[in-house]
């Protein structure tokens, strides 16, 4: 009995902790449209596959699931051959799938073709491939310029139903026996169960549509994603000739992004809901909204918006925090990004885009979770688990325990709601003890190693303690981590520590700095080189990323942060220009460097996250939006010509429901599905900064940062 009661408690913490699982799709829509980046053409002529650098054409005017489709075009010839490889998109977080037992996909055939000239198909799994299997074998009749559905068994391709997270790509080749020139479109290939294909969706309404400059947003009640796959998205602009323009993955969004491009123009939309098996609602009543011509300050403010949402409309359901990426893991709390996404809720709530209650409410749901996740000596992991609180070791089994950096930017973040909270209400004064004890209780000197005791460590794990062994010197991000352990009133590390650790001349931090920033500029901390003529007197290297000028600098006010080398405001607008000449100059010759798009960092890109900086070795033609924009303070003209032509010139694939996605890569038709928790809040943050200095005037008001800054200020 007592077996049974314990299995029954413990039961609903195990259900609330599954992640959500994902359809592995292949190819649903692409926000390019030149070529589907996650595809590879080869062939031996004199056979033949029409590409764009190696890669499949869109085409952007048929669809089964709009707005587009690919497009095969190919050759075949018996002293040839060709093969098209349809590769899995991955991105953070999309790693839980559905049990799936069957390939399905869509073609549309538009040339003359005979079953026997279809291509053949096999499944891909990492290095291998599954025996090919003929089209022709489950199409029986091809009806020209129509959308056809085929769904192949995976075991008909001798591939083990249950190694589905293992398969890695599809795999199209020339048919034996195939001859001509041929034409079909391909939509919406992916793995699926054939017993989970459900009928007869309800109809779905939109709740609201708001137009902006060159978009318009549409949302609609929350679905389940079970019962519902898509929510398609009909437009007019004459209010009849209604035509599908796209779809929403209910996993993903409520909302709807249209970005028409088109500023001062009137649309009529309407919706349907998509079941798993395609069939399709009756069509909800129109709805009417109109875009608008938007001066500078109301472009600052629907980016401000738009990122700020990510934090409230896209927080994890359970502790109200942020999410690492969305799309991604839809349980996973990461912690740094939480205290960006905070000091975005304040925003927020002075730009009336929620109310202050709305504001107190969602800070008393977060402080709850706070207090009852798992600590390590009062400071969080990286990543946890929002249903149960419990460290979610995401990078490994060695990162299962406090991450020191992260913690800081959360504190950065609970320090300064800390300071808005300042009416004289029970709720408010009682949430300002609240998080004082969290702040409080982060033991700082803890992470002082005895073999290392000039410097703070990053991570410490409770069974395996110093095992990733990372001491923090500067220069980086992790300023606001120093500064912070400094601040501390019950477990201050001493000021002296900002320089024996984070700006720390020994040997150890030298060897450092040269070997990340690839020589020895600024291994002695200080630079004092000139980079594009102009001089870097702190930073290493090229000065890095532009995130270094950003998220130790949401809350600390760089004008205001002085040590014996210099005021960081002025180097960090050094380290802003740096990048934007580069970027001028553009060394690696990559389509879309200019004068207003510019900006390296830490984001997503062609082959995942990366740091990127201004010199060869690390850039690869990949831009972040949160580069420039979050530089505003430093840059404001710049940066906002950036954010203009980011928006109306890059808009059709880079604006999406929660503003700029988080990255592109022109010169590899590229651009990330996801928004990045890091990255989507320093772009409200610092353009509230540079607006009204908020942020910065909270943070900078509590008493322990003050005497921190004194403290730092008194060691020169």
């Amino acid at each position: 009995m007592k077996l049974k009661i314990l299995f029954i408690l413990i039961l609903p913490f195990s259900i609330l902790a599954q992640e959500p699982e994902y359809h592995k799709v292949f190819f649903e829509n692409s926000l390019m449209e030149k070529s589907w980046y996650h595809s590879e053409v080869d062939y031996n002529s004199p056979s033949f596959v029409l590409n764009i650098e190696k890669r499949l054409p869109v085409n952007n005017t048929e669809a089964f699931t709009p707005g587009n489709s690919l497009s095969l075009v190919y050759d075949s010839a018996a002293e040839g051959d060709w093969t098209v490889d349809l590769k899995f998109p991955e991105w953070r977080g999309k790693d839980h799938f559905k049990k799936a037992d069957q390939l399905g996909f869509w073609i549309l055939v538009k040339s003359e073709t005979k079953p026997t000239d279809l291509p053949e198909i096999g499944i891909k799994r990492n290095n291998s491939i599954s025996k090919n299997l003929k089209l022709s074998g489950h199409i029986q009749e091809i009806k020209r310029g129509e959308w056809m559905q085929v769904r192949i068994p995976l075991a008909n391709f001798g591939v083990d139903v249950s190694g589905v997270d293992r398969i890695s790509g599809i795999e199209f080749s020339q048919s034996s026996g195939s001859s001509g020139n041929h034409e079909i479109l391909i939509d919406q290939v992916e793995l699926s169960d054939s017993g989970a294909m459900n009928t007869s969706p309800e109809k779905v309404e939109i709740r609201s549509a708001e137009g902006f400059e060159r978009h318009v947003d549409l949302v609609w009640e929350n679905l389940d994603p079970e019962k519902v796959r898509y929510v398609k998205i009909y437009r007019s602009q004459d209010g009849s000739g209604y035509k599908a323009i796209g779809v929403q993955n209910t996993q993903h969004f409520s909302k709807y992004t249209d970005f028409t491009g088109e500023a001062d123009q009137q649309y009529s939309y309407k919706i349907s809901a998509v079941g798993h098996d395609y069939s399709e609602s009756e069509l909800s009543a129109p709805v009417t909204a109109a875009t608008r011509s938007m001066s500078d300050e109301e472009l600052l403010t629907m980016v401000q918006e738009a990122s700020f949402n990510y934090y409230w409309d896209g927080a994890e359901k359970q502790s109200g925090l942020a999410l690492e990426n969305i799309p991604g893991r839809k349980n996973m709390v990461a912690s740094g990004a939480s205290g960006f996404g905070l000091m975005a809720l304040i925003t927020g709530a002075e730009r009336n885009f929620i109310s202050r209650d709305q504001f107190v409410e969602r800070m008393e749901k977060i402080v709850t979770f706070l207090e009852k996740a798992e600590r390590f000596h009062g400071a969080y992991s990286h990543f946890i688990d929002g249903p149960t609180g419990q460290v979610e070791p995401f990078f490994g089994n060695k990162d299962n325990g406090a991450d020191l950096v992260e913690t800081s930017f959360l504190m950065q973040g609970l320090l300064t709601v800390r300071q808005y909270l300042s009416e004289e209400k029970p709720s408010e004064n009682k949430l300002r003890e609240r998080i004082t004890k969290i702040w409080e209780g982060v033991e700082w000197d803890w992470f002082v190693q005895e073999n290392s005791s000039d410097y703070l460590t990053w991570h410490w794990s409770p069974d395996q303690q110093w095992v990733i062994d990372h001491q923090l010197i500067g220069w980086n991000e992790t300023m606001i981590t120093y500064f912070l352990a400094i601040a501390s009133p019950g477990h201050s590390v001493g000021a002296q520590m900002y320089y024996s650790g984070w700006a720390s001349q020994e040997k150890k931090a030298q060897d450092y700095r040269s070997n990340w920033g690839e020589g020895p500029a600024g291994s002695m901390y200080t630079n004092e080189n000139t980079y594009f003529g102009i001089p870097l007197k702190v930073g290493v290297g090229v000065g890095g990323p532009l995130f270094f000028t950003h998220y130790s600098y949401l809350g600390l006010d760089p004008h205001k942060m002085e040590d014996t080398y210099v005021n960081y405001f002025e180097n960090n607008k050094d380290i802003v220009l740096i990048n934007y000449r580069y970027s001028l100059e553009n060394p690696g010759g990559y389509e879309g460097y200019g004068k207003n798009s510019w900006g390296l960092t830490a984001s997503d890109g062609p082959e995942g996250y990366k740091a990127r900086e201004a010199k060869p070795s690390q850039d690869d033609g990949t831009i972040a939006p949160t580069g420039a924009i979050a530089s505003y303070p430093y840059t404001p003209e710049k940066s906002l010509e950036a954010l203009k032509h980011f928006y109306r010139n890059y808009g059709s694939f880079l604006w999406g429901e929660y503003g700029f996605r988080d990255a592109f890569n022109l010169t590899e038709d590229w651009t990330t599905p996801i928004y990045m928790g890091l990255n989507q809040a320093p772009m409200t943050v610092m353009i509230e900064n540079h607006r009204t200095g908020l942020l910065w005037e909270l943070f900078m008001q509590n008493e322990e940062v003050q005497q921190a800054l004194n403290e730092i200020k008194n060691q020169k």
